[in-house]
């Protein structure tokens, strides 16, 4: 994670970068002829959005007639809002997200996995006493409030004396508490951590039983009213994360440009660990990007009902699709 100050640096870059998309998504509808998407990230630039990134360098959304703005993310922006309110199209997110979202009445459909599994984890210092999730209990763990993962936890290992405090976006207090335990990617704080160095250890969350996808998603409207449109964003997203993970150098230099904060050494670590983690594609098998498998997901719609997240049923097979994918 990053200081206050680069949070607030990376804030006003976020908004920066938001406003040019804007203008450059508004100045051309008339003369491109191309179809204008917004595509909202989760985060700043970074490398774990390569394949989009790929694609709108590589043209390949323009190849296919859509002229895609991305939109950087941030700890404020709420990608499922954005989708079901009509700012953007698409969006990425997590499969649990969508489906707490769609049972809320957002009307939002999964339409392909950017990940296989999430990278959602926590880091803890190497002479840790905490080997495994169940040797949590006593200790206190920073976390966005109200996170789902944290609430399986606490339910799936029966902790009765586990403390969430509210993530810093920062790693300042794990490298001066050697008690402190943190949410982390696995794919970014560790770099950051061994840098400073510190000898971590991380522990993914998946690892539980708790396996969302991370997904792009659009509203279920807009999946009515233009399939096509899905599928060519689908289709040209999918081919630039294949890409991407082939070679992302030339990627990885434009992100830089884009997000400063970060460094090259860093966006290689990133995605080395990508690569080693298997994140992108099931089995490690390229063709099958972007794949689903229907099991999973009412295996996660069921978890969520069991913590209360989901309330109100829903058929989780309706929020999510599978005809855009394995068509490349």
């Amino acid at each position: 994670m990053l200081s206050s100050g680069m949070i607030r640096a990376k804030l006003s870059l976020a908004l920066s970068v938001v406003f040019l998309s804007l203008l450059g998504c508004h100045g051309g509808i008339s003369n491109s002829g191309l179809i204008p998407v917004k595509f909202q990230a989760d985060w700043y630039p970074q490398p774990e959005q390569g394949g989009f990134y790929e694609a709108q360098l590589k043209g390949y959304y323009r190849q296919e007639g859509l002229d895609v703005s991305i939109l950087p993310g941030g700890p404020y922006v709420i990608a499922e809002q954005q989708v079901s309110l009509g700012a953007a199209q698409f969006a990425m997110g997590s499969s649990d997200r969508v489906l707490a979202a769609d049972s809320q009445g957002q009307s939002l459909v999964a339409v392909a996995a950017t990940m296989q599994h999430d990278p959602q984890g926590i880091m803890v210092h190497a002479d840790s006493a905490v080997h495994t999730f169940a040797d949590l209990e006593g200790h206190s763990v920073a976390a966005k409030p109200g996170s789902t993962w944290f609430e399986y936890l606490v339910a799936r290992y029966k902790l009765k004396d586990v403390h969430e405090v509210p993530a810093t976006y920062s790693i300042a207090n794990f490298l001066r508490d050697p008690n402190y335990i943190q949410q982390i990617f696995v794919t970014s704080e560790p770099y950051f951590a061994r840098e400073a160095g510190a000898n971590v250890r991380t522990m993914l969350i998946s690892d539980t039983g708790y396996a969302p996808y991370r997904v792009f998603f659009t509203s279920r409207d807009y999946l009515t009213q233009h399939p096509e449109v899905v599928a060519k964003f689908v289709g040209a997203s999918l081919r630039g994360w294949r890409d991407y993970i082939a070679d992302p150098r030339e990627v990885n230099a434009e992100l830089l440009k884009l997000n400063p904060a970060m460094t090259l050494e860093q966006m290689q670590f990133t995605c080395q660990a990508l690569k080693e983690g298997h994140f992108i594609y099931p089995d490690n098998d390229p063709a099958k990007a972007g794949d689903f498998d229907p099991a999973r997901w009412s295996a996660m719609y069921q978890q969520l009902v069991d913590l209360k997240v989901i309330q109100q049923p829903i058929d989780p097979a309706t929020v999510y699709t599978m005809q855009f994918v394995g068509k490349q």
